[in-house]
């Protein structure tokens, strides 16, 4: 994250190689800064019309293909809570950053596999795709071997879809249960994507309806994750405390960098 030089001698070429990185920086801040005020705009226009505070919902932002330096920028304007959904991208990236003296949290938030759990535990503090028992028992593990309490939300899949993740709705409850049993484990709530193709209202709804059950046996899993760029005034409507934010964020999607 700091300026590439262009040679050893430290002339006229360094000089021009610094103050074309410094420019491409302040006219990624530029972008950004708009880019944020736009989406805490859309936060606030949905809290106001579901009747809630705008500080009710927590802007984590999806830097997933873009590099470290973005995360830094978004740090300098306020931000602190950010999501990846690959392991091989998150790690190094929240090493990076780490190196770099940035304090921030880390939000796993993509489907996770078994063997990936105990990277995952080693920076994560919030994992949004706690799915299956045995992913969970992995988890709290990984994360007691690691000295570290790890939040976990369930995944809900609302529409049953192959390869999008997601616990049956029946069986979120038992699930949550096993989050918490695990001693390094805090249940947090509960997470979902929309459906693809249909309405994305409906299907919070649906969710809200679920994490209201985990809260009644597990009053402090208070989490709904829901909404990303395209749909998150219908998650605000419906209790979304969470909302992912990639491209409307960062824009569209590039190559990872590191």
């Amino acid at each position: 994250m700091t300026p590439v030089r262009g040679s050893v001698g430290g002339g006229r070429d360094d000089v021009t190689v610094i103050s074309a990185q410094e420019g491409r920086n302040e006219g990624r801040l530029a972008e950004l800064t708009a880019n944020l005020a736009a989406v805490r705009a859309r936060i606030e226009t949905a809290c106001g019309a579901a009747g809630r505070p705008a500080d009710a919902v927590e802007l984590i932002a999806v830097t997933k293909t873009f590099p470290a330096s973005d995360v830094a920028l978004l740090n300098q304007l306020g931000l602190v809570d950010f999501g990846e959904n690959k392991d091989q991208e998150a790690a190094p990236k929240a090493a990076e950053c780490a190196a770099a003296g940035l304090r921030l949290r880390w939000h796993f938030v993509g489907q996770l596999q078994v063997n990936k759990a105990g990277s995952v535990a080693s920076y994560a503090d919030v994992v949004h795709s706690v799915d299956r028992g045995r992913l969970a028992a992995v988890l709290g593990r990984r994360a007691a071997a690691a000295g570290r309490s790890v939040r976990c939300l369930v995944q809900v899949s609302l529409d049953g879809a192959p390869g999008r993740g997601g616990a049956d709705p029946d069986e979120v409850l038992g699930l949550a249960a096993a989050i918490a049993a695990e001693p390094s484990l805090v249940l947090g709530g509960v997470m979902a994507i929309a459906p693809l193709g249909v309405p994305a209202r409906p299907a919070y709804a649906r969710l809200r309806k679920i994490a209201e059950s985990v809260r009644s046996d597990y009053p402090s899993a208070t989490a709904i994750s829901a909404g990303m760029s395209d749909d998150l005034g219908e998650a605000i409507a419906e209790g979304a405390t969470h909302v992912r934010i990639g491209t409307a964020l960062l824009g569209g999607r590039r190559a990872f960098v590191r």
